[in-house]
Formats: structure tokens, sequence, C-alpha cells
């Protein structure tokens, strides 16, 4: 097993999106056999944009070879696909910013969801090239975005797990802490409502193959 975690918040270790997906990431831990794995972080917000290289690559027929890729955002893309490539288990730690994902998540996925590399083009549409690996995604809301009549825009929750579908990851798991801008004393039965969600979750159930 090894664990790649997407930080994504600019509050960093000390947000609450990180703080739920560090349960997430211990409980993936007890159910490792032997020796803890590995867990690799990257900070979303270090990221910086595509650029033109990488635009230019997009819309040519291959891509540049390995020599040939320089120090923008090619390169920074081949090595988050590499990371990707290489976990068995996802998690991404992230708010929800203005009903959707922030811009720091929308970087890596900017990278990481690449013709040829993580996906292909068919004549039935796109098709992703990753063997399937468990994701669970951490999210942090300051309102509440599930259920209620005054329940606020969900826009991250479908769209990751169809931009992430699109590179053949499919099993997407989601746990939130929802109203993180009420009360103290809200704030505390959301996140008691959420380790109990994952407390209760067979993170163990699902075999891990070889990637």
């Amino acid at each position: 097993m090894s664990i790649l975690r997407i930080i994504c918040s600019p509050r960093g270790s000390a947000s609450e999106s990180y703080r739920l997906s560090q349960r997430i990431v211990d409980r993936l831990v007890e159910t490792a056999d032997g020796t803890p794995p590995p867990v690799v972080d990257i900070d979303a917000n270090l990221l910086p944009h595509v650029d033109p290289g990488y635009a230019m690559a997009l819309g040519s027929p291959q891509d540049p070879s390995e020599d040939e890729l320089g120090r923008g955002a090619l390169r920074q893309s081949a090595d988050l696909i590499r990371a990707l490539r290489e976990a068995t288990h996802l998690v991404i730690a992230t708010p929800m910013h203005n009903f959707t994902v922030p811009s720091s998540l929308k970087a890596w996925i900017d990278h990481i969801v690449r013709v040829r590399h993580t996906f292909r083009i068919t004549s039935e549409g796109k098709v992703g090239n990753l063997a399937d690996r468990p994701v669970y995604v951490a999210i942090s809301s300051g309102g509440d975005f599930s259920g209620g009549a005054h329940a606020q825009p969900d826009f991250l929750t479908p769209y990751l797990r169809h931009v992430l579908g699109t590179i053949g990851l499919a099993d997407v798991t989601f746990f939130s802490v929802q109203g993180t801008a009420r009360s103290a004393e809200a704030l505390a039965a959301a996140r008691a409502r959420a380790e109990a969600e994952i407390a209760g979750h067979a993170f163990g159930a699902r075999a891990v193959e070889a990637w």
C-alpha cells in the first residue's frame, strides 16, 4: 500500500479538510499489513498553471521525448502523473470554494488529466488509462451543500467524480465537514458526523492490487 495525498487548502495542515484527510489516512494505515505504508503529500497550492509548451503538446499528434520535456509544465505534469500511478490509494483534502473546487485542485487536475497519458480519445469518447484504485475526498465547506431547502449548490462532487472517472478512477468516496463557518457547537457536530462515517467505512473491503 502507498498513499498519495493532495493538499488543496491555502491553510495547509491547519485546515479543516486536512484534519479530515488525516482521519482517512489513519484508517488506511490501520488496514495495512505489516510495515506502515508511505504517505506522499503534494501541496497543490505550490503548483503552477500549465504553460504554452503544455498547450502545444496537447494539440500535437505526439508528445516530446523525455529528454525534451524541459523544466516547465510538461515536466511537472510527468512527475505528478508518475506519483499518481505509483500510489495504491489517493486522498484529496480540499475546501469547497464558490460551490466548486479551489484553483489549487484545478491546477493539479489540469496537470494529471492529460491526453495520451492518463486518458485516450476513442470513437466512443475519452477512456481512462489508469488502473482504478480507491480515492477518498475530504471536503470542508463553510455552508451546507447536502440536503435541506437552504443547501448551497454543489458543483464539486459531481465534477470530481466525472473528471477522475475520465482517467480511470471510478472508486471515489466523499467525506465532508459542512457548516464550518457556523458556531463552534455546529462545527463539533459536523466533525463528529464525518468521523463516524469514516469509522464505519470498510476501508479494507476492497482488495488492493499492484498497479
